[in-house]
């Protein structure tokens, strides 16, 4: 295995980048990232802390993601597993990226920043859906905003709903857990049981 061990070396296998990809960079949100903001319902949260980095799919009705000014995003932390690894490692080190996907689009909007989670009572009240308040709320300051190269969407070919694979022999959610737990978890139990029990904590 031969390994790069210098940007001097990547550069040389690379090359530089062309110009479209330093100028499309901004450090506040235009007009036309606004829209490509707005437009999107699922990302991908990533985050560091002290035991490494962590990624997290975030989805919610509308947008993932709101504008509270040019410089400021608000990602309400809608219900989940309360494992917290994304809110653990922003409390102790704030960088953070996102990656938003737009439903049929190939094109990708990657934002990099710094973030805070917050429980001020106005921005709880703000995201609360059917009357239930997000438990906190992710808050993040821009430092870069961009599209990606569309060609690992089309190369995936994500939105080909007639190329998607067959997932029915894939193993269940219980399935995995009964694995994990040598045999202990029921996993018929708990793949019944699911779509009930998320229907009914969704928020």
């Amino acid at each position: 295995m031969v390994i790069v061990a210098s940007i001097e070396e990547l550069e040389t296998i690379y090359g530089k980048p062309g110009i479209a990809a330093t100028v499309k960079v901004s450090d506040h949100i235009t007009p036309e990232y606004r829209a490509w903001i707005a437009s999107s319902s699922f990302c991908a949260l990533a985050t560091v802390g002290p035991e490494g980095v962590d990624a997290s799919p975030r989805g919610d009705m509308g947008e993932v993601v709101f504008e509270l000014d040019e410089k400021t995003l608000a990602m309400p932390d809608r219900r989940g597993n309360n494992r917290m690894d994304s809110l653990r490692n922003i409390v102790r080190d704030g960088r953070l990226a996102l990656m938003l996907l737009t439903k049929g689009s190939s094109t990708v909007t990657r934002v990099n920043g710094r973030a805070e989670v917050s429980v001020a009572d106005d921005l709880l009240e703000r995201f609360a859906v059917k009357g239930k308040p997000p438990k906190s709320v992710i808050v993040i300051h821009i430092e870069e905003i961009y599209f990606q190269c569309a060609r690992a969407v089309m190369r995936a070919g994500l939105w080909d709903v007639e190329n998607w694979p067959d997932i029915s022999a894939l193993p269940s959610a219980g399935q995995i857990l009964k694995a994990q737990t040598a045999g202990e978890m029921d996993a018929v139990a708990y793949d019944k049981e699911w779509p009930e029990r998320a229907k009914k904590s969704m928020w």
